[in-house]
């Protein structure tokens, strides 16, 4: 009851999965990936041990179909089954029971797999697989939700919409994105709201980018920190005092990581003081 995508980054290392449903909590189960193995996406009648057995399968060598075929053998419950994985070199299988609630099936892709059930029809697939192409060189999770959105568009599940979730670990072991919305109304929506927020916690422009406050940009940061609850002189150019109140406030948001002191300021900090 679930369509998603599952996706490696071979030129960074990257790997993750995105997927979305109606149904509760769609990542709860659905989603696996670890760096230098691949990623797994387990759905239908979701049997949530095919992804650390697939993944464990793959960390030891195993193709993707060669791991799914193994997997499946040994389930009673196959026919019900959803999977899609793909290895860290991007070789991907794919694998729908035929007992999957129509239309269900699934599309092997370069570096990826989009596989869906209960789905609109298969313009769905066709879709994703398009938007995955079409995105060459973003980042991953840029392509798997361009992926998502593009399943929608096309009539994604045609019961409609509940939740969504996207999953992804960095090959250079930064942190990884792990968002899910469990119950919503729009998910999708709310799924790029939290991976807006997201970015705005973790990442950083180059300090090359950043914005110099001159005077009047240093009124208007002034103003803004007083209109959220800071004492702080309501005039003057960027000092000690505004200094010291700036770095209270990026601490509170969690974005003092973005800023290294004085009065050069990450412009994305900026954008979310002044609104």
């Amino acid at each position: 009851m679930t369509f998603s995508i599952c996706a490696v980054d071979r030129a960074t290392g990257d790997v993750g999965a995105a997927a979305t449903t109606k149904f509760l909590a769609v990542g709860a189960g659905v989603l696996w990936a670890e760096v230098g193995v691949g990623a797994v996406c387990t759905q239908a009648m979701t049997r949530i041990a095919y992804g650390p057995e697939l993944l464990h399968l793959l960390r030891a060598g195993t193709s993707a179909e060669a791991a799914i075929a193994e997997a499946t053998a040994a389930d009673a419950g196959r026919e019900d089954r959803q999977l899609g994985a793909v290895a860290a070199d991007g070789a991907g299988a794919a694998y729908t029971g035929g007992a999957c609630f129509d239309w269900a099936g699934g599309r092997v892709l370069e570096d990826a797999t989009v596989q869906g059930n209960i789905l609109a029809g298969p313009g769905v697939l066709d879709a994703m697989a398009a938007a995955w192409a079409g995105s060459a060189g973003a980042p991953l999770e840029a392509r798997l939700m361009a992926a998502l959105h593009a399943g929608e568009g096309a009539g994604g599940d045609r019961r409609g919409r509940q939740s969504a979730a996207l999953l992804v670990r960095r090959g250079d072991g930064a942190d990884p994105v792990d968002l899910r919305v469990d119950d919503h109304p729009e998910p999708l929506v709310e799924l790029e709201r939290l991976h807006g927020a997201y970015r705005l916690v973790y990442e950083t422009a180059p300090p090359e980018t950043w914005t110099a406050v001159d005077a009047v940009l240093a009124g208007r940061v002034r103003a803004a920190l007083i209109a959220a609850g800071h004492a702080l002189a309501g005039e003057g150019p960027w000092d000690d005092e505004l200094e010291r109140t700036f770095a209270a406030w990026a601490f509170d948001e969690n974005l003092d990581g973005r800023w290294a002191g004085g009065d050069r300021v990450d412009p994305a900090v900026l954008a979310h003081l002044l609104g």
